[in-house]
């Protein structure tokens, strides 16, 4: 909106035009999925939601976004496949429940640097020792950093 506010609009710009505009700019900021994306069930089905991000200038597919999770988690493997140093990981006593009941303890946070669509984040992991069918989860930690709400358009969009 401050774009849209600070921007010169010639004096004979059609609203067609303009509104063509406005959508580029809006566009960049939102990570969208497109009908082709949608696996062969259609809308009607209730798999998860993975993303490919860029992680500490790597690819890294099979990226859980979960709203139910009050922590984003990197399995420790997953750091041992982006070489990142096990330096980097602050020790803590945090103590993570899974959706499972089941308590783990964690092996400590990590901060790393992501680029999802156009956006960079820095954002805090807690590191678990575990087997698990993602490759990292983004929580609500995430989706309230990057200001996005689940649509039922398969989009999220930036609000």
């Amino acid at each position: 909106m401050k774009i849209l506010n600070k921007a010169h609009v010639p004096d004979k710009i059609s609203v067609n035009h303009l509104e063509k505009i406005a959508n580029k700019i809006f566009k960049v900021n939102r990570v969208t999925f497109s009908d082709d994306e949608l696996p062969v069930e259609g809308t009607e089905h209730n798999r998860a939601l993975y993303l490919t991000v860029k992680c500490e200038d790597s690819v890294v597919t099979r990226v859980l976004v979960d709203n139910g999770s009050s922590a984003n988690i990197c399995p420790l493997s997953m750091l041992n496949k982006l070489k990142v140093d096990d330096d980097r990981i602050h020790k803590n006593s945090i103590c993570v429940r899974g959706f499972d009941g089941e308590d783990k303890d964690s092996v400590g946070d990590i901060i790393l640097e992501l680029t999802i669509g156009p956006v960079e984040f820095t954002m805090e992991f807690q590191v678990l020792d575990v087997v698990v069918s993602y490759n990292l989860l983004l929580g609500r930690p995430w989706i309230h950093a990057a200001k996005v709400i689940p649509s039922t358009l398969h989009q999220m969009v930036k609000v």
